[in-house]
């Protein structure tokens, strides 16, 4: 039996990878899509974007990862660990307000250094430097705090540093891998 492939009509056609990397913008590490969702252009991951604004969610993935850099550590996980300010966001207009407002606050802070914006300035050191500004106020220190068991409390991510995990059902750290760390 001859099969011919079905191509799908212009106004019914799927979104391949490269149209929806074309369709957007490339913000630092990620494509900001038109459609409610931010991708990555060079690894095979996306988050949905539901209350927040894409642009608000790459901006707080490249936040993300100047408050906890780590070079082995992949943008997805990041991506992760913000994701739950939008899923707040999408019940609770205050910290929508918080999580947009201080975005847009960074941003303008960014414009101030000749850049469109906070996840466009080049140099690592000079988003920090805007990241030290503004981290005694209570947008950075929601994102930082969201941080701290989003990023690290991925089972994923504990073999990139080492961690094997709760060890109290072996017998604790003493009797399993206390003294296994090479890098020490």
């Amino acid at each position: 039996m001859n099969q011919q492939p079905i191509s799908p009509s212009p106004g019914n056609r799927a979104l391949s990878r490269r149209d929806l990397l074309r369709s957007g913008v490339a913000v630092g590490a990620v494509a900001i899509a038109g459609s409610g969702f931010i991708a990555s252009p060079t690894a095979s991951w996306a988050v949905e974007v539901k209350a927040l604004k894409p642009q608000t969610m790459a901006t707080l993935i490249q936040m993300a990862r100047d408050i906890y850099p780590h070079d082995r550590v992949a943008d997805s996980f990041y991506a992760i660990a913000v994701k739950s300010h939008d899923e707040k966001a999408a019940g609770d207009e205050a910290h929508k307000a918080l999580i947009e407002d201080g975005i847009a606050m960074l941003d303008g802070m960014a414009k101030g250094t000749g850049a469109s914006g906070y996840a466009a300035i080049g140099w690592e050191a000079d988003r920090t430097a805007l990241l030290h500004r503004i981290s005694d106020g209570a947008f950075f220190q929601t994102v930082r705090g969201g941080l701290v068991t989003g990023l690290y409390n991925q089972k994923a991510v504990w073999p990139i540093f080492g961690y094997e995990g709760a060890s109290y059902d072996k017998g604790g750290y003493l009797e399993h891998g206390f003294d296994d760390i090479a890098w020490l």
